[in-house]
C-alpha cells in the first residue's frame, strides 16, 4: 500500500474507498464524453472548463484505483496531487500542470469571461488525450481487474 497516501489518511486529506469495475469504467466514460464535447464548437473558456473536468476524472480513477477518496476540503487539489503520488515522480509537471489548470479554470467559471485562448483549450485536449492513455496502461499493469 502506499505510505503517503495513508499519510493523508492520517492527515485527514483522504479516506478509504472501495471502488469497483463499474465505476472505473463510469469514470473512463466521463472522460470521454468530456473530451468529446470539448471538440465541439464552445467558447474556448466552457472547453477548458469541460477538458478540466476530463483530467480531474483521470485523476480520480487513479485515487480510486489505489483505494482512496479525497475528503471534503481541497478535493480537486487533493485528487491531482495524487497523480505523481500513484504514477510517479516524473509526473510532478503532469500534477503541476493539472493544477494550473484548475486555477484557470475557476477564473473562467466564476471571475472572468475570456480568460481562456483557444490555444489553451487545444493543449489541455491534446495533454488529456495521453493521459487518459498512460492512466489505463497503469491500470492494466497494476488494476487490471477494474478495466
Amino acid at each position: 500500500m502506499n505510505r503517503t497516501l495513508i499519510s493523508w489518511v492520517n492527515n485527514g486529506w483522504l479516506r478509504y474507498h472501495q471502488t469497483s469495475k463499474e465505476e472505473i469504467c463510469n469514470l473512463l466514460q466521463i472522460v470521454d464524453r468530456d473530451l468529446e464535447d470539448a471538440e465541439r464548437d464552445l467558447s474556448p473558456d466552457w472547453r477548458f472548463g469541460i477538458a478540466y473536468n476530463a483530467s480531474l476524472k483521470l485523476c480520480t480513477v487513479l485515487l480510486y484505483s489505489e483505494g482512496f477518496r479525497p475528503e471534503r476540503t481541497l478535493q480537486h487539489y487533493r485528487t491531482i496531487m495524487a497523480l505523481p503520488v500513484i504514477l510517479g515522480k516524473e509526473k510532478e509537471a503532469d500534477a503541476r500542470y493539472v493544477d494550473t489548470c484548475r486555477t484557470k479554470r475557476n477564473v473562467a467559471e466564476y471571475d472572468r469571461v475570456g480568460s481562456i485562448t483557444d490555444a489553451e483549450a487545444r493543449e489541455l485536449i491534446q495533454f488529456i488525450l495521453e493521459f487518459r492513455e498512460d492512466v489505463v496502461a497503469w491500470l492494466k499493469e497494476k488494476h487490471p481487474d477494474l478495466l
